[in-house]
């Protein structure tokens, strides 16, 4: 993503913008874990891939917080999560 918008925010209705926020929210958190970690796996220097990976950590918790509010404002997001759960654990099970 790297910091551009992908929608146009000014289409989306005033009931849905918080929830599209916290999903670009996501994405953008996302983007740059795996930004800082392809990075980390690139660098010589030690202690610049200690940073980078921290940094990535950090990320992670954003993603978790967002995902959190996320979570709170869309109860079809918590049900979808919910079979999405059910549907690895069922195929893991082997059937």
């Amino acid at each position: 993503m790297l910091s551009k918008i992908p929608v146009l925010m000014e289409k989306i209705g005033k009931e849905d913008i918080d929830r599209e926020i916290l999903r670009l929210a996501v994405i953008a958190e996302l983007d740059a874990i795996n930004l800082y970690e392809q990075m980390a796996n690139l660098v010589n220097d030690k202690n610049l891939k200690k940073i980078l990976l921290d940094i990535a950590r950090e990320e992670k918790t954003h993603v978790g917080e967002f995902q959190t509010m996320l979570l709170k404002m869309d109860e079809e997001q918590v049900e979808e999560l919910k079979k999405g759960k059910e549907e690895v654990n069922e195929i893991l099970r082997g059937g």
